[in-house]
């Protein structure tokens, strides 16, 4: 009786958390199919050029009064340049070579800044911006950046204060992010991994799986004393 019992629970169970196991089992497949950096588009970068400077030559950025938690130099184009975070969370940049605080970066210069980064031979299609309040589904940082999207679907997204590159986001990595979406349960914003929904269907397999167990030894029972009781 218990047997028979386990077994119509095992069917329901398997009903229920078949779609689920289904879903983990192909995204876990096809995320694991290439390797991270190749998802994250590093290869399609061009390599970090060094940037050479005598200290005669930099000069500090102006002091505004506000609290500073950071400040990088880094080359944007031909320039050395000051990338300096605020205690607000601001960001600016700064001329290495004068001081005087750089404009927010165009439409233009955000277009070169990617054609730089990007290695394909590939037109871009347009440029876009996006302000911080709205950021899009494959960037997911509430950062203002320019989108430059290539021929070959790729997305390059530019700091449109800074000028750093955000991100690269291929055809791949979508994919692969939709994916990451199935196997946690969370197609609406992809970055919720505890959740009722997730938590609940990983009981239930959980679950399903120590009935099957428990099927199995009690059924090889069953059996050993079948067989012992056709011997004797």
């Amino acid at each position: 009786m218990k047997h028979r019992l386990f077994f119509k629970w095992h069917i329901w169970l398997g009903w229920l958390i078949g779609v689920p196991l289904i879903l983990w089992t192909a995204s876990g497949l096809f995320m694991v199919s290439r390797p991270i950096e190749e998802v994250r588009g590093t290869h399609l970068r061009a390599p970090a050029e060094n940037l050479i400077l005598s200290y005669e030559n930099i000069v500090l950025f102006a002091d505004n009064g506000n609290d500073v938690t950071g400040a990088k130099l880094v080359r944007q184009g031909d320039e050395p340049v000051w990338i300096v975070t605020y205690a607000s969370g601001a960001t600016a940049r700064y001329s290495a070579t004068s001081g005087a605080a750089l404009p927010p970066v165009t439409r233009d210069s955000a277009r070169l800044a990617a054609e730089r980064l990007y290695l394909p031979e590939e037109d871009v299609l347009s440029t876009r911006l996006f302000t911080a309040s709205a950021p899009p589904v494959d960037l997911r940082r509430e950062v203002p950046a320019w989108q430059v999207r290539f021929a070959d679907g790729t997305n390059i997204y530019v700091h449109a204060e800074t000028g750093e590159t955000l991100a690269v986001r291929t055809r791949f990595w979508r994919t692969f992010d939709f994916m990451w979406g199935l196997h946690i349960m969370d197609l609406q914003t992809r970055e919720d991994t505890s959740h009722p929904i997730l938590i609940g269907s990983a009981a239930l397999a959980l679950l399903s799986s120590i009935l099957g167990f428990v099927m199995l030894f009690t059924r090889r029972r069953k059996r050993r004393s079948a067989t012992d009781g056709s011997a004797a």
